[in-house]
């Protein structure tokens, strides 16, 4: 029996899972690196909070950016850094990223942090209330002019 692991789909879709679902095929053949690692949270009901490890970068060196619904980090070093430097092993990787994700109708990013090495996105999906369910009492009747 074949299985399906639906688990990169549901890391990159915050606040609409039910993407996810309908693009797995899609999203099984396409790769994707593996740099930085990363952890997507569910803070709340309405609440994300995605954290990723970069070590040795900087806020100068790291670009946070949404357009339409796809939030974009980025990470650049000044490989100037390590000119003159001898290492007898190099375990942290401070390579270049770009890690991209795809972000639910009405998912706003509220802030971003950067501590111990660690950016912290904060996101929440707020739905206007036209599209908020409304309830209708028995018996009311709309007036019309």
């Amino acid at each position: 029996m074949r299985t399906i692991d639906l688990s990169p789909l549901y890391r990159s879709f915050i606040g609409s899972d039910h993407l996810a679902q309908m693009i797995d095929a899609a999203a099984r053949n396409e790769k994707q690196s593996s740099y930085p690692p990363y952890n997507i949270e569910l803070l709340g009901e309405d609440k994300y909070q995605i954290t990723m490890a970069i070590a040795g970068f900087g806020q100068d060196d790291v670009t946070i950016e949404v357009q339409e619904n796809t939030l974009t980090v980025t990470g650049k070093r000044n490989t100037d850094d390590n000119e003159g430097r001898k290492f007898l092993h190099k375990g942290i990787s401070e390579r270049n990223f770009e890690r991209k994700f795809q972000l639910g109708d009405h998912v706003k990013v509220l802030s971003a942090d950067l501590e111990n090495g660690l950016l912290s996105i904060d996101l929440e999906r707020v739905i206007p209330e036209a599209k908020k369910p409304r309830k209708i009492e028995i018996g009311s009747r709309l007036l019309e002019n």
